[in-house]
């Protein structure tokens, strides 16, 4: 947490850029989601009374050049809403018609910048694109931690152009949590992890092994650990290739002590789709096991009274993926109790990145968690141990 914060600087008249992350999700050009620029709030509110005179950069989505239904003039309004004052969209993020709006603004007023990712060179983090990106500005906030994990020209080279580099409240408290808190966590630590894939989430599983007192596996993870195991898994979704890794992972937890929990039965249909047929599977200890044309889609009835008990015990519990195909109701019951098992917990509940946060988002309990992470391919790098360029580039405290 050594590195300088958005707290310790004096704006006061001076060009400040700040990268923000507002790749929102859109619908016929209509955000459907604005969680992203609300987030952002905070850091924008707290540098425009400090009479900053405020450039914003984003990308959003993956354009190809400069293709008009990634500008981010939806960003700009639902901004300008929200601050209750007037935020011009920039026509390109760099060039002259662009540097003369910078130059003409005054402190407490605010610029966005056109989708960064307008210009390859972004990506590329060409040092001459990241200069141009820089302008005039004597500062740098990053409060984008969802790219922290990238060495882009308006995350990584913009730091090379300008005086100071520091953290805005979101990237602060983002680090707070994922590395602070669970530096000594509050024991017994709990990790939940689900998602389809073990190779996904290998390095985090082995890194957190270090520190947790026990996991639970959920998701479509937890066939290929059974399938490793010797169970039938009929239609599911297995990892084939991954089957000794699985193994090692158990190994390695028996080794270290680790309470590795994997569903006890699981949630079977024939059908993907909304109101398709269910059933929970025996107990795998039972001799449980899913039969040919059936395909597990949640974890099961007894996996959830077990599940839900851990949770009530944990101090600490950090959650990344869900247990199931949460997004069909059908298929939602064993991530929703998860997540009310969460909202119930009076310790630390950390909710890391990704389709877990939607989920919490989805059941309307995301006031009810301690932290919810903005960043799913950040939030795993950071919890593997990894240096993320966004903020190693920052100006130390």
């Amino acid at each position: 947490m050594a590195k300088l914060s958005i707290r310790d600087l004096d704006v006061q008249g001076k060009e400040v850029l700040m990268r923000v992350d507002f790749n929102v999700p859109l619908k016929d050009g209509v955000i459907t989601d604005d969680t992203r620029i609300q987030a952002a709030v905070p850091s924008i509110k707290h540098l425009i009374a400090g009479g900053a005179k405020l450039v914003l950069c984003s990308h959003l989505g993956r354009p190809k050049g400069a293709e008009a239904k990634y500008s981010l003039a939806p960003a700009a309004a639902r901004l300008s809403e929200t601050l209750g004052q007037e935020v011009k969209l920039a026509p390109d993020c760099i060039g002259a018609e662009t540097a003369a709006l910078r130059a003409g603004l005054q402190p407490g007023q605010v610029l966005l910048l056109e989708n960064t990712r307008f210009h390859a060179e972004e990506e590329e983090n060409v040092a001459s694109f990241a200069k141009e990106l820089a302008g005039s500005a004597e500062i740098y906030v990053n409060d984008a931690f969802g790219t922290a994990h990238r060495a882009h020209g308006s995350t990584e080279g913009v730091t090379h152009f300008v005086a100071k580099s520091a953290m805005g409240f979101l990237m602060e408290r983002e680090l707070e949590y994922l590395v602070g808190k669970l530096e000594n966590p509050e024991r017994p630590f709990l990790v939940i992890m689900g998602g389809a894939k073990v190779s996904d989430k290998i390095l985090v599983i082995n890194a957190l092994m270090e520190k947790a007192d026990a996991f639970l596996i959920g998701g479509a993870m937890a066939n290929t650990f059974r399938k490793a195991q010797g169970y039938h898994t009929g239609n599911s979704r297995v990892e084939a290739d991954k089957l000794d890794l699985a193994l090692d992972i158990l190994k390695n937890a028996e080794a270290k002590g680790v309470r590795f929990l994997l569903p006890a039965d699981t949630r079977v249909t024939q059908e993907f789709k909304e109101g398709a047929e269910t059933k929970c599977t025996a107990p795998y200890e039972k001799g449980g096991e899913t039969p040919d044309g059936w395909e597990g889609i949640d974890i099961g009835d007894v996996a959830i009274g077990e599940f839900v008990e851990e949770v009530a015990k944990a101090k600490t519990i950090l959650w990344n993926g869900p247990m199931g195909v949460f997004e069909l109701d059908s298929f939602a019951k064993g991530t929703k109790a998860i997540a009310e098992a969460l909202a119930a917990n009076t310790g630390v509940t950390i909710v890391g990145g990704g389709d877990s946060v939607t989920a919490v988002n989805k059941f309307g309990l995301d006031d009810k968690m301690t932290f919810i992470s903005t960043g799913g391919g950040a939030s795993l790098e950071l919890l593997e141990g990894k240096q993320l360029p966004g903020v190693a580039a920052l100006s130390e405290a």
